[in-house]
């Protein structure tokens, strides 16, 4: 009986969250303005759109 408790203590610290709570996006999502995108931003989207298209075919 005295061997299982130590092996209990260990898995507590597993269970324990990777991220701060500070760090965690609300999951809001952010308003979008065409007009001060810069050319990353459209590249991001046109990728988001192509990715959209291969998963609604599959």
């Amino acid at each position: 009986m005295a061997r299982s408790r130590g092996r209990n203590h260990s898995r507590n610290k597993q269970n324990l969250p990777l991220t701060p709570k500070e760090l965690k996006h609300d999951g809001i999502d952010v308003e979008f303005s065409e007009s001060l995108a810069d050319t990353d931003d459209m590249e991001a989207q046109a990728r988001s759109k192509a990715a959209d298209q291969r998963a609604k075919q599959k």
